[in-house]
């Protein structure tokens, strides 16, 4: 969806990226190759700042341990994988999932999976599903992982007996036990509101035949096993098309949809993409996401009665592509800030679009590279003479979502945290051993924040404290003492989670222990030399075309070294740089990504 409010007539596709058009889909051409670019920042390390290095900003953080948000959800960080991603089932791309805490893979993807026949693994109308990216084979993945899987079943191309023979499959036929079902991708974004990036081949697309057939699909597929969730395709509140009627109709998608449906569906989706034309926009979108859930539960309670507490939200698709930044530092500190923010408000799960994408036009964001890829590992693509790290490189929002690693365990408390300036987010979690975690985000590129912490419902064991931080420029988490529990000094553009003991620990009494630290990933063989990229462009998250390349959708914005401190000491480096994945050469990965001005459809 689009937060630009677009014509609802406009029904033509975009297909490349603009930075002046930010909300044109992407189509993006990923080929495999490995890039020296790599092994020459492969040593770099953590960034070395010194707290003289920047004008310091003073932050006072509050922390109240008896408050509690809720226990964080075995489903709540999640990724998003595609049946057009040739890499999807990389036993490296495996093994750094399973590192950074990844405990959901949605499959078959975005806007394909309106297209996609999984007994066959074909896809309608021309697109292109990889070899080896099937069902069985995602599968595998997922177990290796240790993920849950959100399967979308075809609701474009597809019909109830097919999803119900999806879930006999899966459930009864080979015991994979798979709960959350969607039914549909982005279904308004089938032309009824002029705008089309999803495959829908109902006569009548409207949102109320949405949700009739919507019950047909949850009716058939619970007669096979009436444990699965159903999920219902929501448009996000304040992105277009949300409250837009068509002449004739009495509501919007929304409210026509949860009218008729609300009572038997388990989950609403919302996909959230914020948009703004700078870093600090995005940086500062979290805060909306306690609106936009008000937004849904209050449609959800509207509409569902006494069966609205047991109706889940889930977030199946986010992250910082409608903004400058999506490779550099700044969407690293955008994602775990988003993860939290979704879960503190309820959410069972948030999934982040996407393992891999392939890169667009290279711009510089804050000083550096930004390969405009949407993923979250390389695929070693290049573009216009530029090319990405060798394939299965962490770009930094994979460092960002790994930090989540060491401040909450699915089962621990999130507890109510606040800062008194919104240069620096905060988000806090009571471990099941009798910690506390606090994860501070200095959002300031420029700027050291020297941070003054208070706490009330519990009290840190006093001298300096364990942290885990990833600053700008590493290729790493670091694990080091340094600071205490009542003041830290962040290095800008920062994250740093402190790892605190109660006062009982040092007396024995309840003691609890610090969380385990980041685990190193698996060594992998070195990367062979970039290869050019072929002429043709890719989508991150759409239907193939005929041409064989996947077609993205449009986006949906919506309302738009050493660390710095005193009492360093031990420092840890865990990198995911041990060793490159080799590739086969001529080996082209075409994903896509469709976001565009009127839609969105990774």
């Amino acid at each position: 969806m689009s937060p630009d409010d677009p014509d609802p007539t406009t029904t033509e596709q975009p297909t490349s990226w603009d930075r002046t058009h930010r909300r044109s889909r992407t189509r993006r051409r990923i080929v495999a190759g490995a890039v020296a670019a790599l092994l020459a920042g492969a040593g770099a390390g953590v960034l070395a700042l010194s707290a003289s290095a920047a004008p310091t900003v003073t932050v006072t953080v509050t922390v109240d341990a008896g408050t509690s948000l809720g226990t964080v959800p075995s489903t709540a960080v999640g990724l998003n994988t595609a049946v057009y991603d040739t890499y999807m089932n990389d036993p490296s791309a495996a093994s750094l999932m399973k590192a950074a805490g990844i405990r959901q893979l949605r499959f078959p993807g975005g806007s394909v999976a309106d297209a996609y026949h999984w007994k066959t693994h074909t896809v309608t109308g021309g697109s292109w599903a990889a070899p080896g990216t099937d069902f069985d084979h995602f599968m595998a993945t997922a177990k290796k992982v240790g993920a849950q899987p959100i399967i979308t079943a075809n609701y474009g191309s597809g019909t109830p007996q097919e999803a119900a023979n999806w879930v006999k499959y899966a459930n009864v036929d080979k015991g994979y036990g798979i709960k959350y079902w969607e039914i549909g991708n982005e279904v308004s974004g089938n032309g009824y509101y002029g705008s089309k990036w999803e495959v829908d081949n109902h006569a009548d697309k409207s949102p109320r035949e949405y949700a009739k057939n919507l019950l047909a699909y949850a009716k058939a597929m619970k007669a096979v096993d009436p444990t699965v969730k159903i999920g219902a395709v929501l448009n996000t509140p304040g992105s277009w098309p949300d409250g837009v009627r068509n002449p004739g109709d009495d509501a919007d998608w929304n409210n026509t949809v949860l009218s008729i449906a609300a009572k038997s569906v388990d989950f609403a989706i919302i996909h959230w993409y914020p948009g703004g034309d700078s870093t600090e926009n995005l940086l500062h979108s979290p805060a909306k996401i306690a609106g936009t859930t008000s937004a849904v539960r209050s449609l959800i309670n509207k509409y569902a009665g006494s069966h609205a507490a047991s109706v889940q939200i889930a977030v199946t698709e986010t992250s910082s592509a409608e903004s400058p930044a999506q490779t550099s530092q700044a969407a690293a500190l955008f994602a775990p800030d988003t993860y939290m923010s979704w879960l503190e408000q309820g959410a069972v799960n948030v999934d982040w679009w996407d393992l891999h994408n392939g890169m667009g036009k290279p711009t510089t964001v804050n000083g550096e590279t930004d390969y405009q890829d949407g993923g979250v590992l390389s695929v070693g693509s290049c573009s216009g003479g530029t090319c990405e790290p060798a394939r299965e490189t962490p770009f930094p929002t994979y460092w960002g979502i790994r930090s989540l690693t060491s401040l909450a365990q699915p089962g621990d408390t999130m507890v109510k945290a606040s800062s008194a300036n919104p240069s620096v987010a905060v988000h806090a979690v009571r471990s099941g051993n009798g910690g506390l975690n606090v994860m501070l985000i200095n959002k300031n590129p420029q700027n050291t924040a020297q941070v003054s912490l208070s706490y009330t419902g519990y009290t840190p064991a006093s001298g300096t404290v364990r942290t885990v931080s990833y600053t700008k420029g590493g290729t790493a988490l670091t694990t080091a003492t340094r600071g205490t529990a009542a003041a830290q000094t962040l290095p800008p553009y920062s994250i740093t989670t402190l790892q605190l003991e109660p006062t009982s620990a040092t007396t024995g009494a309840g003691a609890g222990t610090p969380s385990p630290a980041p685990t190193p990933a698996a060594a992998m063989p070195t990367a062979a030399a970039p290869v050019a990229s072929a002429s043709g462009t890719i989508g991150t998250r759409a239907q193939a075309s005929a041409a064989g390349v996947p077609v993205v959708r449009q986006a949906e914005g919506n309302t738009g070294g050493g660390l710095a401190s005193t009492g360093v000491s031990s420092a840890v480096t865990y990198s995911a740089l041990g060793g490159l994945l080799a590739i086969a050469a001529g080996s082209v990965l075409v994903l896509r990504r469709d976001r565009g001005k009127a839609s969105h459809g990774r």
